[in-house]
């Protein structure tokens, strides 16, 4: 399993396909970046062996993705060498973004007979849009990879229905070998722990976020609607814990400053699971203030299912997967409303009783329908199909317009 985005065990996804694979029988080893609690070059982790290469820089800008990617690819492929010379591997199994591993299971697999399976993570095409506003060639550049990626892949691992029908559609792939493995949370890994009230900072609530800290993530949204409660409402009884790491942390950190916000959110960087299980278990109210446009409408968030997992009411803006994880578990305000955002985590503080209401409604959702246990048969049908041992049930084509729960 190759994977650029983040170091395992902390891809939490990447974490659990490679330990249902490991319990199936398989032989698992993982190349990844180094990153915050994950420096070590090479560990064994319950059986499943880990590489980790090392990443110069994280990438801002167009010509940081190219210098992060270039040397991503280059480390990934001189550890692909080091396990095929030396125990061998029958399958290579890509996480994007980027879409350029296919360069390497392209390798393998014409020159070696070995199978590549790609599990789509990102829309690269619509997280170029969102992070720089624009298309151009750098953005057509991105279609093409994406088209080569889907040519040279075995099967398709998508994330919900949408990227299935992306890859259907636009990658051109048989339904057949498009299989929808959805990242549901590991409810071994995803506990509720006593509450520790420091986290509220000597106020009345707790609303937290968990996530990737960059632009198309929205923080400033939620900064201003911290902005609208605490001085149009003039609400002083909310506290707002922003976890997380990325590229856009320190910046948003200083204008959280300039706003006068300093006081009411706190900024914890990239923590350690006990640390983050036990705010989100102290929170009154999760949130999703994801920026609206074509990427996250058509993702699935991690932060949404492990905010429902512990029973935690929720408030996003209303983007369509977003609206199908949650449905009833969440609140949704207008799009990029952030007076309306900020009401709404008022409405929720507000009325205890539907908190717990919706909370009762996403965990019983998460156990029953979304966690991983739901999804890890889906993962090993995909993988009977890479080696021709089951004839899979084709992914049927979703009407690319609809926007209806799926």
């Amino acid at each position: 399993m190759i994977v650029e985005n983040l170091p395992v065990p902390f891809d939490r996804r990447v974490w659990a396909e490679a330990q249902s694979l490991h319990r199936a029988g398989y032989e698992v080893a993982v190349i990844c970046p180094r990153g915050p609690f994950a420096q070590a070059a090479y560990e064994s982790i319950d059986g499943i062996e880990v590489y980790r290469h090392p990443l110069p820089i994280e990438a801002r800008g167009k010509l940081g993705y190219v210098a992060e990617y270039s040397s991503a690819l280059w480390w990934e492929f001189a550890y692909s060498l080091k396990v095929f010379l030396g125990r061998g591997f029958d399958v290579i199994h890509a996480c994007n973004p980027p879409d350029l591993i296919f360069l390497i299971g392209a390798f393998y697999k014409y020159l070696f007979g070995k199978k590549f399976v790609f599990d789509h993570h990102d829309l690269n095409p619509e997280l170029f849009e969102a992070k720089f506003g624009h298309r151009g060639r750098v953005w057509k550049v991105l279609v093409f990879l994406e088209r080569m990626t889907f040519r040279v892949a075995d099967i398709s691992i998508a994330t919900n229905r949408s990227y299935a029908d992306v890859a259907i559609q636009r990658g051109r792939m048989k339904p057949d070998r498009v299989f929808v493995v959805r990242s549901g949370p590991n409810l071994a890994r995803v506990r509720e722990l006593a509450h520790d009230n420091k986290w509220r900072n000597g106020r009345s609530h707790l609303v937290a976020y968990v996530g990737v800290i960059g632009e198309q993530e929205g923080i400033d949204l939620l900064l201003e609607a911290v902005r609208h409660i605490t001085s149009a409402c003039r609400r002083t009884d909310i506290q707002f814990v922003i976890m997380g790491s990325g590229p856009s942390l320190e910046q948003l950190k200083q204008t959280c400053a300039r706003m006068q916000l300093s006081e009411f959110v706190t900024f914890t960087g990239r923590i350690d699971d006990t640390t983050l299980f036990t705010i989100l278990s102290t929170a009154d109210v999760c949130v999703n203030p994801d920026r609206p446009n074509a990427m996250n409408d058509m993702s699935t968030m991690n932060k949404i299912m492990e905010y429902m997992a512990l029973g935690k009411p929720i408030v996003q803006f209303d983007l369509a997967e977003g609206r199908v994880s949650a449905l009833s578990a969440s609140l949704y305000a207008r799009n990029t409303d952030t007076t309306d955002f900020g009401d709404k985590i008022l409405e929720l503080i507000d009325d205890p009783c539907r908190r717990r209401d919706m909370g009762m409604y996403g965990s019983k959702r998460v156990r029953e329908e979304l966690s991983w246990e739901h999804e890890e048969p889906k993962l090993m049908a995909a993988y009977d199909a890479v080696f021709d041992r089951a004839a899979p049930a084709p992914v049927a084509i979703r009407n690319p317009t609809s926007r209806q729960a799926r």
